[in-house]
């Protein structure tokens, strides 16, 4: 399964974006990075077997085990690409939040575009790293 992050805003040379790199070379799926411009430019086509989920702050707020266990589901179920979609500044516009089958939020605050980048890598790897049964520190 390909880890598709979609996301509007250059992110450059930045602190953000080095951890994001860190983060995501860990990751043992492959993983791919789309990068738009903050008004305009196309998301790219929808594939047969890609699932679009939209990082917004109103959506479901899951715990790493459980975002471990979506993903797992989402492999398992034959899922050929997983999208994640992160806006710009003020968010995911219609046409990307049509397109999401379900939405993702690290909390009711309001994140900058580029640190939700750098969690979201983060949170990959970690729940790459439950599935792959690497001891995790809050569990047992």
């Amino acid at each position: 399964m390909l880890l598709h992050v979609v996301a509007r805003g250059r992110i450059g040379r930045s602190p953000e974006a080095e951890i994001m790199a860190r983060y995501l070379k860990r990751v043992s799926l492959p993983v791919k990075v789309t990068e738009l411009p903050d008004v305009g430019g196309k998301v790219p086509k929808l594939d047969p077997g890609t699932q679009v989920i939209g990082l917004d702050e109103t959506g479901a707020q899951w715990s790493s085990m459980e975002f471990a266990h979506k993903l797992e589901g989402w492999r398992d179920s034959g899922v050929r690409e997983l999208r994640f979609l992160i806006g710009a500044a003020d968010g995911l516009n219609d046409e990307e939040r049509v397109q999401a089958t379900a939405f993702f939020s690290f909390g009711r605050a309001t994140w900058p575009h580029l640190m939700v980048r750098a969690m979201l890598a983060e949170q990959l790897w970690r729940a790459t790293s439950i599935l792959a049964n690497h001891p995790y520190h809050r569990e047992g």
